[in-house]
């Protein structure tokens, strides 16, 4: 089994796009933390948003769908899921809302690492639910022409406990002792436990899950109110491609992990500029109208009714839907398409 040492990354000399995103997201994570001081009870309103946006997003991106008004159902008012899609959204909300309450709480280990994995599974009846994998798993892809090509083949089930093992003591050593900057040790450790791929089933997922915890633990709380995930489900073509690129050579160990720590990292940052964006409509105490006008300002092209919710969160639907629509008869912006197909576009 290949060697798993984050310390010997802690002298590597990384390249200036890194170093800049790097800084860049300290600079956004400065002025957050100024906001959280101003608009707390906004900012609430934000985080149901982001829950919504992320538990869709994450699960999308598997294939796992519902209609919009029942992932709010199951998100916010914690419905009873009425389908195998719905149990597995319903499971992935239970973990995420966890993570949100208790990050601090929560070692990264391998024992908790398979608990989250079993309370995303807690609506069905998963046997191998919050365990390791008991079968090979391949990472393939499927072509128009019918063919599957294998791209990655994760370590054997029998490697994979201590190899859960082996990652998650060596980022608590490297956090702990100050060694590598947190934001190369996250993406590395993801990195890391997707090539391991340890579950059967839903390692995306998980991968998504615990990007957001060892944010969190570090102090990088953008995900709470900017959903990480549908900025993934947005570009998760270029995600899969840096995960491709960064899997090169991983079990010999002479892997480049840069491509993935870029596209994390670029990641975190649009996630920081959104919540920008976000925070300075609503730090200014605008009649609805204005809010909203101030909204579409930012969007360029097609935009809907919940890009605006979730730029104006302290708005209520209804002012929000009035105001467009006096923007729509002043000629501000068009609405085209019909019912979950509406759209607008700025005319000015």
């Amino acid at each position: 089994m290949r060697n798993f040492n984050y310390s010997a990354m802690k002298d590597r000399k990384w390249d200036s796009e890194i170093l800049g995103l790097i800084a860049a997201i300290y600079k956004e994570t400065g002025k957050q933390e100024l906001y959280l001081k101003h608009q707390p009870e906004t900012l609430e309103k934000l985080v149901e948003i982001a829950k919504i946006k992320s538990t869709e997003a994450s699960n999308a991106i598997e294939g796992i769908v519902t209609t919009n008004t029942r992932m709010k159902q199951l998100v916010e008012e914690k419905t009873t899921p009425k389908n195998r899609n719905e149990q597995e959204i319903a499971g992935y909300r239970d973990a995420l809302n966890i993570i949100h309450e208790s990050f601090d709480a929560i070692p990264i280990t391998r024992n908790f690492i398979l608990q989250l994995h079993k309370i995303m599974y807690s609506y069905m009846n998963n046997p191998v639910a919050g365990k390791t994998k008991n079968v090979q798993n391949y990472i393939s892809a499927s072509y128009p022409d019918g063919h599957t090509e294998v791209l990655f083949t994760p370590l054997a089930p029998y490697e994979t406990p201590q190899a859960l093992d082996k990652i998650c003591e060596e980022y608590n050593k490297v956090i702990g002792n100050f060694e590598l900057e947190p934001l190369i040790a996250i993406p590395i450790f993801i990195h890391d436990f997707l090539c391991i791929h340890p579950f059967n089933d839903g390692n995306g997922r998980m991968s998504r899950l615990l990007t957001t915890l060892l944010l969190y633990r570090s102090e990088f709380y953008v995900g709470k109110y900017v959903s990480l995930e549908a900025k993934i489900a947005k570009n998760k073509d270029l995600y899969y491609d840096a995960l491709r690129n960064a899997q090169d050579g991983w079990h010999e160990g002479r892997e480049n992990v840069i491509p993935f720590i870029k596209y994390i990292l670029g990641i975190i940052l649009a996630a920081y500029k959104d919540f920008d964006e976000r925070f300075s409509i609503v730090e200014e105490k605008l009649p609805a109208i204005e809010m909203v006008r101030k909204a579409t300002l930012i969007k360029i092209g097609r935009f809907t009714k919940q890009d605006i919710r979730e730029l104006c969160p302290s708005l209520s639907v209804s002012s929000m839907e009035g105001s467009l629509r006096k923007m729509v008869e002043s000629g501000e912006i068009k609405r085209e398409g019909k019912g979950k197909s509406t759209y607008y576009i700025r005319l000015k």
